[in-house]
């Protein structure tokens, strides 16, 4: 009636004037299950426009550094751009020509791949510590900075375009401002999600969701590529701005936890903290008293069982997939398929079948986990297909266009579904994990750890392509074969582990059985 747990809800409630709004156009109170639409709807749609300008530099790269004029291949819905000479005046940005300084000189590759670990070094280094303050502060309020901040350095990046800056340092400083921006994100939106589902079917219900991932880089890669022909600065600059307003609608109307829009969490009864008939009072207290529910320590939450091994073999997995985020587009666009090259635009367009296999591999991976309930399992699976998927693309992608296509998605299919599987459900499942005693607010600060040792595989990966791919394409996918073969040897303790506890649950099963029949 009067009690603190309502007025706080209330109170709560109030800040948040995109839920007001809902609730004024619903006629009454919004049910558990609509606010649960609206955190996945809210965190699918920014995570995607997080990923949809991380992918932009990918698709430019090979117009600031082309190294190849034989391209002319047209293939519908892939447009051909045309190379014409211009003497005495700088070529347009849907002309190739001599490409952008300093990215076009000898040394353009390798310095392509410095931002690339610039970035994701800073990316790697700000999301330990976006997990420790994500949970200690308003998770809403960060999440909207972050966002914001993202767009605007993103943007900075395309307006050198416009200001003719030709100084390396000036994309490298955005960058890592960037990158340091973008490490809010991850944790946060894990973290709200996680507050709002419980473990029954969390990892195909994270699996489907975690498509933002995919969707964001085929978003940004059809937009960044549509955009190249106007100028590649409006490749960095769109993306910036549609990241910057769906920040805006993240603070408007995204609800952290049940508790902060007072939501009942009754109907579901596998979330967590625990429901409305086990003293619901005293976690929506702990919420807006955080004196009494300490966030967890880094430390603390690197003991956690099962996250160091998740965590390394994340390093690898995350090796393989932002390689191919980084340097899809530019592989595809430096290699002859059926002997004749692709165009930048068309290479972006084309590079999207990655995360088209990508969607459904982490769709597949999220619901195989559940069903056997055995997550180290599945992860190591995927990622042991991934080596032959590697080779396979890489021999024999260049015979045709279909056939490349269909490699492609098969390898962003065992690639992604691991990446997918351990930095969703794996994540919040450890977040929650019994060790914790009841403690919820963990679910950051694990994330953080897991993703962010994988991003520091994901900045490795690009930087050792800048170079070796310079020197040869297949010793880089010799090296992808390699990370993805120790990534799942690094799961095989967990393994055992949960092949040995399947065994006794059906010997158990077995003998329950015979039992009943005598």
């Amino acid at each position: 009636m009067g009690s603190a747990p309502e007025v706080l809800a209330q109170r709560s409630c109030g800040k948040l004037v995109g839920t007001r709004v809902l609730q004024y156009l619903n006629g009454g109170p919004l049910s558990f299950k609509t606010h649960q639409a609206i955190v996945l709807i809210v965190t699918f749609l920014a995570y995607a426009s997080y990923h949809a300008t991380r992918k932009t530099t990918s698709i430019v790269k090979s117009v600031l550094d082309p190294k190849s004029d034989d391209i002319g291949l047209t293939f519908f819905p892939l447009r051909r751009i045309n190379f014409t000479e211009s003497s005495g005046s700088r070529r347009l940005s849907s002309n190739l020509g001599d490409g952008w300084e300093p990215f076009n000189g000898s040394d353009g590759t390798s310095l392509l791949g410095e931002l690339d670990v610039a970035f994701l070094a800073v990316y790697a280094f700000g999301m330990y510590f976006s997990g420790h303050f994500g949970d200690r502060c308003n998770l809403r309020n960060f999440l909207t900075v972050g966002m914001i901040g993202t767009g605007l350095f993103t943007s900075l990046f395309g307006v050198g375009y416009w200001g003719n800056i030709h100084n390396f340092y000036y994309y490298l400083v955005v960058q890592m401002i960037a990158g340091l921006f973008q490490s809010t994100g991850w944790p946060s939106v894990v973290a709200v999600v996680g507050n709002w589902f419980g473990k029954s079917k969390r990892g195909l219900i994270m699996g489907i969701w975690n498509a933002h991932t995919s969707i964001g880089n085929i978003a940004g890669s059809l937009i960044a590529s549509a955009m190249l022909s106007y100028g590649w600065g409006w490749s960095f600059v769109v993306p910036g701005l549609i990241i910057a307003f769906v920040g805006l609608v993240v603070f408007l109307i995204l609800p952290v936890t049940p508790q902060s829009v007072g939501a009942n969490r009754e109907e579901d009864e596998d979330s967590y903290p625990k429901k409305s008939g086990e003293e619901i009072a005293e976690p929506l207290l702990n919420q807006e008293t955080p004196v009494e529910e300490k966030a967890v320590g880094f430390i603390q939450a690197w003991k956690i069982p099962g996250v160091a091994p998740f965590a390394l073999c994340l390093f690898f997995a995350k090796l393989v997939a932002y390689t191919f985020l980084y340097w899809l587009p530019f592989y595809v666009s430096h290699t002859a398929i059926d002997g004749r090259y692709l165009s930048s635009e068309a290479s972006g367009t084309l590079s999207t079948l990655f995360d088209v296999g990508g969607v459904l591999g982490g769709i597949l991976a999220g619901h195989i986990s559940d069903h056997l309930e055995a997550r180290a399992i599945t992860a190591a699976s995927f990622m042991y297909c991934a080596i032959p998927a590697l080779f396979f693309y890489r021999s024999y992608g260049h015979i045709s266009l279909i056939l490349n296509g269909v490699l492609m998605f098969i390898t962003g299919m065992f690639v992604n579904g691991p990446y997918a599987l351990i930095t969703t459900a794996v994540s919040a499942d450890l977040g929650t994990h019994k060790s914790l005693k009841g403690n919820s607010r963990a679910l950051a600060t694990v994330t953080a750890i897991i993703d962010g040792t994988g991003s520091i595989g994901a900045a490795v990966g690009p930087l050792l392509t800048g170079y070796i791919s310079a020197k040869s394409w297949s010793a880089v996918f010799t090296m992808l074969m390699a990370a993805a073969l120790i990534a799942g040897l690094l799961l095989t303790r967990l393994v055992v582990s949960e092949v040995a506890t399947k065994i006794e649950e059906s010997r158990s099963n077995r003998s329950q059985e015979c039992t009943s029949e005598v």
